[in-house]
C-alpha cells in the first residue's frame, strides 16, 4: 500500500494522485451542523487509496440474509459510527479497525465495469444486488469519486434489481435513476436512522448526516416513487432503546414501506472500541448497557450464531421485538415487504474488452 505524505496539512496519496484536505468536507454531514452550533468539527485526515479488484460481486450463503450477493464500492467509512460491525475488516490489510476504518479509505474506481463485465458473462442469473452491506456507498467520498451512481447506472441499463442500505441523505443525488427503476420493480432503498436525539446521533455516529436529513431523504424518495425501508439499527439500550416508539412513527410519518431493527452487536474488535466509547461518554451506564447487551447474546459480548446474531435472544431482546412489533402496527408499517423484479433483466450491451477503457 502506498504510504501518504503530507504538504501544508493536505495529504497525498502516492497512489490516486490526490490531495485530500485536513477534515472531512462537510456537504450535508454532520459537520455543517457542529459548525452552525459554534462546535469544532471532529479532526480527521482521510486519504483514498485506489484498489484495483478483479470481481465486483461479493457472495453470500447465509441463512441471516435476504440477499445473496453485494457491492461494495469502498473500504472503511467516514462516517465513523462506533458500533460498525465492518471495523474489523481493516485489520486485514494491517490496519486500525479504528481511526484507520474511518480515514485510511479504499476506493474502487473500476466496478462499474467489473460489474458490467459480471453481468454480460454467459450463464449470469439475476437477483437482487445489496449495495451498502459492508459500508456506507454514499459516505462523503461518494461526492468525489461517484463510484455507487456508476454503479447504479449499469443496474438501471441491465434492469437489474438492486437494494441499497445506507445512512446519508446523499442518497436523494441519484432519485433521477432510482425512481425509473422502482417503477419498473427494481429498486429500494433502506435508510439507517438510529437516534433521533442530535447529542446522541453526533456521538454514536458523528460524520454521518443530522436524523432528520435522513427522515427527509425517506420523504423524498418515498414521494418519488422509490420503495424505503427504515432500519432502526443498532438498537443501543439504555442509549436508544427508548426511542423504538418514536422512530417508528417518525419513520411512517416520511412515507417509509416498512422497518427492521437488530439489537447491538459487538463482533471482534468492534467490543473493546464500543467499552471505550461507552467508558467516555456514558460513564454513568456503561455497565448496565453492556450487562444488558450480555444478556441478548447468551452471556457474552456477541454471539455469532446463524438466526441469532441479527435478532438476539432472551428476555431483553424479546422485549425490543414486542414494542417494535406494537409500534408498526399502530402505524401501520406491516405485512409490506418489498418484493423486486429479476425478470426483466438484459445483459449489457458492448464487448468485455471494454473492460478497462
Amino acid at each position: 500500500m502506498a504510504k501518504p505524505r503530507t504538504v501544508r496539512g493536505a495529504t497525498l496519496n502516492a497512489v490516486s494522485g490526490r490531495f485530500n484536505l485536513p477534515g472531512i468536507e462537510a456537504d450535508g454531514d454532520w459537520l455543517d451542523d457542529r459548525e452552525l452550533l459554534g462546535e469544532a468539527p471532529p479532526p480527521l485526515r482521510t486519504t483514498v487509496t485506489v484498489e484495483r479488484p478483479k470481481t465486483i460481486i461479493s457472495r453470500n450463503a447465509s441463512p441471516d440474509m435476504s440477499f445473496d450477493r453485494s457491492i461494495n464500492p469502498y473500504r472503511g467509512c467516514e462516517h465513523g459510527c462506533i458500533y460498525c460491525y465492518a471495523r474489523p475488516t481493516h485489520a486485514f490489510h494491517d490496519l486500525s479497525p479504528g481511526l484507520d476504518f474511518e480515514s485510511r479509505l479504499f476506493a474502487k474506481p473500476d466496478a462499474a465495469a467489473l460489474l458490467r463485465a459480471e453481468l454480460a458473462k454467459p450463464g449470469y442469473s439475476p437477483a437482487p444486488i445489496a449495495l451498502g452491506t459492508n459500508t456506507d456507498p454514499y459516505q462523503p467520498i461518494e461526492r468525489e469519486w461517484g463510484i455507487t451512481r456508476s454503479v447504479i447506472e449499469v443496474l438501471a441499463e441491465c434492469r437489474h434489481p438492486v437494494t441499497i442500505t445506507t445512512k446519508s441523505d446523499r442518497v436523494v443525488r441519484d432519485i433521477d435513476l432510482l425512481a425509473p427503476m422502482a417503477a419498473q420493480g427494481l429498486a429500494s432503498v433502506c435508510v439507517s436512522v438510529t437516534s433521533l436525539d442530535p447529542k446522541v446521533a453526533a456521538t454514536v455516529e458523528p460524520r454521518a448526516p443530522h436524523p432528520e436529513k435522513r427522515l427527509a431523504a425517506v420523504r423524498k424518495l418515498a414521494g418519488a416513487g422509490v420503495p424505503v425501508y427504515v432500519s432502526i439499527s443498532p438498537v443501543i439500550p439504555a442509549i436508544t432503546d427508548h426511542e423504538i416508539e418514536h422512530l417508528i412513527e417518525r419513520a411512517a410519518e416520511a412515507g417509509a414501506s416498512a422497518a427492521f431493527f437488530i439489537p447491538v452487536r459487538l463482533p471482534l474488535e468492534v467490543a473493546p472500541l464500543f467499552k471505550a466509547w461507552l467508558d467516555e461518554h456514558f460513564p454513568d451506564r456503561a455497565g448496565k448497557v453492556m450487562a444488558t447487551i450480555r444478556s441478548m447474546r447468551g452471556g457474552r459480548e456477541n454471539d455469532p450464531g446463524f438466526f441469532k446474531r441479527l435478532r438476539g435472544s432472551g428476555p431483553w431482546a424479546e422485549l425490543l421485538r414486542t414494542r417494535f412489533d406494537i409500534a408498526c402496527r399502530k402505524h401501520g408499517l406491516v405485512g409490506r415487504r418489498i418484493t423486486l423484479r429479476s425478470d426483466l433483466f438484459r445483459p449489457p450491451a458492448g464487448p468485455q474488452g471494454e473492460l478497462f477503457g
